[in-house]
């Protein structure tokens, strides 16, 4: 006889297609489905709530499909009690590790719900300490040690899927998951309201820059909105550093001169003497001290004590010293840097997109901006269920951005 299991999921479930999405995971699991109740929302920001028996070949690949749909949103009607194993070897999750989701989760444990303290996707759910000190929390199985309590199974969770309507105001647009024909002034000015309104909270802004940035002119847009405030964070590579260092030592991006949009002779070797200029001097921050680099994002991130996190990848020349080179060193290093984050803007990078999508909780609103449609849609693809995206020319936007974020700022675009 196959397994069975009630499920209750609510939220948009026609308009954001969801429910669809839930009865398609359950047939790639080879499993069944009958829907016992459905009430339908009558009026545009009203919740639709759906309860189904869901069934499936064994307990084994009932486990697996319930997990997969709590991605959905979708919770047990009785969770029941969760189940824990200890970690036997570093490194390695115990067989069977419940594999998390980025969304709000809790986790019964002797009669209480506890909530996890990080979602983060992709990783296991580690219980330390009991009774009312009892806490969980998301650990990638990297940094997994023998002895820990790691929960497996499907039971004893609940997650919750924020809900993005159009009465939430500055976000309308997220109705749709990449604006590509909508008026850019609208999208720049709902982008800089949801910047404003995570600074009037007191959370930080989370930027994920490539160097497109600095390619298309808009480096110093960006300098503005770190000056003014707008820029707490910034996770990149090399690249964008060393262009943007590139561009203040030489005024050239690449070897091509940013205010001609052309060639330089010997511009070709400006970025490694870029790089060999900051290496010298042992640091970003050093040559800052030391007056050898005088402007640019770096410049302006070091001197307004913002936080930036480089991590780097195999085809990196140099890499600047501040460059993590260990991948999994530079993942710890961008997880410590998302306490009270309320905002992230991801801008012309796709691998950092993704890596910081993976890491980042679904209730901190996400926005990537690229000129390749493709970027903007492989977030959501990858799990990032509240990334929406802006296919538009990055400098442009930035420009845009600045003039709408900092009082007087002025193009300096000829």
């Amino acid at each position: 006889m196959p397994e069975s299991e009630s499920i209750e999921i609510s939220g948009h479930l026609i308009d954001t297609g969801i429910l669809s999405m839930v009865l398609d995971d359950i047939r790639d699991y080879d499993g069944d489905w009958v829907i016992d109740r459905f009430d339908v929302g009558h009026e545009p920001g009203d919740l639709s709530s759906a309860r189904i028996t869901i069934s499936a070949a064994d307990t084994a690949t009932l486990e697996r499909l319930l997990m997969r749909l709590q991605t959905r949103g979708a919770n047990a009607v009785d969770p029941g009690e969760a189940r824990t194993e200890v970690c036997e070897t570093d490194g390695v999750l115990p067989d069977g590790f419940y594999s998390t989701t980025n969304l709000a989760t809790r986790v019964r444990l002797e009669g209480r719900w506890v909530p996890v303290e990080n979602p983060e996707m992709d990783c296991g759910l580690i219980v330390e300490g009991s009774g009312e000190h009892t806490t969980v929390r998301t650990l990638p199985m990297a940094d997994v040690k023998v002895g820990m309590r790691v929960v497996c199974g499907a039971s004893g969770l609940r997650v919750d899927l924020p809900a993005m309507t159009k009465a939430e105001g500055s976000f309308g647009f997220m109705e749709s998951d990449v604006s590509s024909e909508k008026p850019q002034a609208v999208l720049v000015r709902q982008v800089a309201d949801g910047i404003r309104e995570a600074k009037a909270a007191g959370r930080k802004v989370l930027w994920v820059g490539g160097p497109g940035i600095v390619h298309t002119g808009a480096a110093p847009a960006m300098v503005a909105m770190v000056e003014a405030g707008f820029v707490d964070v910034l996770f990149a590579g090399n690249a964008l550093a060393t262009h943007d260092i590139e561009a203040s030592l030489f005024g050239t991006s690449l070897g091509v001169d940013l205010a001609q949009g052309r060639g330089v002779e010997h511009g070709h070797e400006h970025h490694i003497r870029a790089l060999n200029t900051i290496r010298k001097a042992g640091s970003i921050r050093a040559a800052v001290d030391q007056g050898v680099l005088t402007g640019g994002i770096m410049h302006a991130l070091v001197t307004g004590r913002k936080r930036y996190v480089l991590v780097g990848s195999v085809r990196d020349d140099g890499p600047l010293p501040d460059v993590h080179t260990d991948v999994i060193d530079g993942q710890r290093a961008m997880r410590a840097e998302l306490t009270d984050v309320g905002f992230c803007l991801m801008v012309a990078t796709m691998l950092h997109s993704v890596a910081t999508g993976n890491i980042l909780p679904a209730s901190i609103p996400l926005v990537c901006v690229d000129i390749n449609p493709a970027t903007v849609t492989k977030l959501a693809d990858r799990g990032s269920s509240q990334a929406r995206g802006i296919v538009t020319d990055v400098g442009l936007f930035l420009e845009q951005l600045a003039s709408e974020l900092v009082e007087g700022y002025v193009t300096k675009r000829s």
